[in-house]
């Protein structure tokens, strides 16, 4: 079993994940957007997306998107507009193997972004940050290393 976050956007999905990619690395595996959803799918957009929940006005967006890496696994989508809300209540944290990659992803998925706590030492690890990267996403960088 796998536990994969599942990240929501505002129709810059795909901007998310080719960036998430150029700072994680890996192979995007999965796209569909809207568009190629056929028709007859049972899949209509929600009230007040448009004429009768029209689905072309989202034909362009991200129904899903699947990045893997390292073992690891990020998926994601764009909301149809009515539906998103921003990210609340849940942090997307990364360990990396060593403090230099804990402090090079820090500096590259936090680019953009907003920085709650710099990068640096703490009571429970060697590296530790906090920040909002500029798709709105929360993330936390940690590297115990030897306060493991």
């Amino acid at each position: 079993m796998q536990l994969n976050p599942y990240l929501n956007f505002n129709g810059n999905c795909r901007a998310a994940f080719d960036f998430y990619q150029a700072c994680l690395g890996g192979t995007i595996e999965m796209v569909t957007t809207y568009g190629d959803m056929p028709a007859d799918d049972g899949v209509s957009a929600p009230e007040g997306c448009g004429p009768s929940g029209d689905m072309a006005q989202l034909a362009d967006l991200i129904a899903h998107i699947r990045l893997c890496f390292d073992g690891c696994v990020l998926m994601g989508s764009d909301c149809p507009p009515v539906m998103f809300e921003a990210a609340a209540g849940t942090t997307c944290a990364l360990h990396p193997d060593t403090l230099a990659e804990a402090e090079r992803l820090f500096a590259a998925l936090s680019e953009g972004g907003v920085v709650m706590m710099p990068f640096g030492p703490t009571a429970w690890a060697e590296g530790f940050g906090m920040f909002t990267d500029r798709f709105g996403i929360p993330w936390m960088v940690n590297f115990e290393g030897s306060k493991a």
